[in-house]
């Protein structure tokens, strides 16, 4: 699977193949808050708000951006670092990490750390994880011997949510501990799980977050690492000059401007997240030939006895809904599928094509017999 092809959202790359455009598209493959983001930001990327973003260059130190997150988070502006995305501040990550020893990446899990640590040579080794998780925090799973821990909570394609207290004395054991709680502001209660309040005693760890999944804005590309200042200052000085564009940094900006309404908005993601992942799971859990996986996240896995690529496609070719592909997943295969949740009229669309594809392919048999590239 091509580099271009081991990450949810390409839609351009999809709508081509169908021959549509890219709006005709319901792409759940890529598990973003489907109504972001708020009215003032689309308000002022529509009219002239933002023109000034536009014409200058960025402020390099992003001072108003980190004194707007530091305000959020409690610290001083010093302990955050905006980057180009989260995938940006993995790659500085794992340059620490290389040179600190063997990282330990549970698994299946998310192919940008091992592609941030083969940028630096470094080794890592693999944690398997169950998979049959519940939807309520739990207990991590004991590592194998490491120097470097990398974990994702709520874990990424699970969607299971970690305990902060089955992960704080894993900070005792491993030289560095990163954190990637990107999908963290979406679950009903994550914020008490987070490891942001451990970071004032414990400078071997690093939380890198996102702003693009929480506020739907994938293609400003915005996020953030949270960490010791020493640490942030050595890889703000490896990267190039002005990495998160100056329209990215004014919307962070205000964004973050009002802690309150930032919390507000939190409030209406997650109450989303948890009314419509427990609709879509009761749901998915009476179709016929597939299996859905409880989660605490804004998305869930499902399996079947049989590859679900050709399923996927017809999802694609016939219904123009995209599913993720779950083969970039070290552990999984064709036989597991992603949903990142919808509104809830497109979760219904998904449902009926879902039902509509399932009934056409209603045995394993029939399954079988269709290939990738038949349709």
């Amino acid at each position: 699977m091509g580099s271009l092809q081991r990450h949810g959202g390409n839609q351009a790359a999809t709508a081509e193949r169908l021959g549509c455009r890219p709006s005709q598209l319901l792409d759940a493959s890529a598990s973003l808050v489907p109504f972001g983001p708020p009215w003032f930001v689309r308000r002022s990327l529509l009219g002239a708000g933002l023109s000034a973003p536009l014409r200058a260059y960025p402020d390099r130190s992003y001072a108003g951006l980190r004194r707007g997150l530091a305000r959020l988070h409690g610290l001083e502006p010093e302990w955050l670092l905006p980057g180009n995305g989260a995938a940006e501040l993995f790659t500085w990550a794992g340059r620490d990490a290389a040179a600190a020893g063997v990282s330990v990446l549970a698994q299946p899990g998310f192919a940008d750390y091992p592609r941030a640590l083969a940028c630096w040579d470094g080794a890592w080794r693999a944690q398997p994880l169950p998979l049959q998780v519940g939807s309520v925090a739990q207990p991590f799973p004991a590592p194998p011997a490491g120097e470097v821990l990398w974990l994702t909570n709520p874990h990424n394609p699970t969607g299971a949510l970690w305990t902060r207290a089955s992960l704080e004395p894993l900070l005792q054991r491993f030289a560095l501990v990163i954190a990637d709680e990107a999908f963290l502001p979406l679950v009903p209660g994550g914020e008490a799980q987070s490891l942001i309040p451990l970071l004032p005693t414990h400078p071997n760890l690093v939380v890198i977050r996102s702003l693009t999944k929480l506020y739907g804005i994938a293609g400003l590309r915005l996020g953030y690492a949270l960490g010791h200042p020493e640490r942030l200052a050595r890889w703000a000085a490896w990267r190039d000059p002005w990495p998160v564009n100056g329209l990215a940094a004014a919307v962070g900006e205000r964004l973050l401007a009002d802690p309150a309404a930032y919390r507000r908005w939190c409030g209406r993601v997650q109450r989303w997240t948890g009314r419509e992942g427990a609709w879509l799971q009761r749901q998915l859990a009476q179709l016929p030939g597939i299996t859905p996986l409880p989660s605490a996240a804004n998305f869930l896995l499902i399996r079947a006895e049989h590859s679900l690529v050709p399923l996927r496609q017809a999802l694609e070719q016939r219904h123009h809904i995209l599913l993720r592909d779950c083969r970039s997943f070290e552990g999984l295969g064709e036989n597991w599928l992603r949903i990142g949740y919808q509104s809830h009229r497109n979760n219904r669309r998904i449902l009926r094509a879902l039902r509509q594809e399932l009934g056409r392919f209603s045995s394993d048999s029939a399954l079988a017999e269709i290939r990738p590239g038949c349709f």
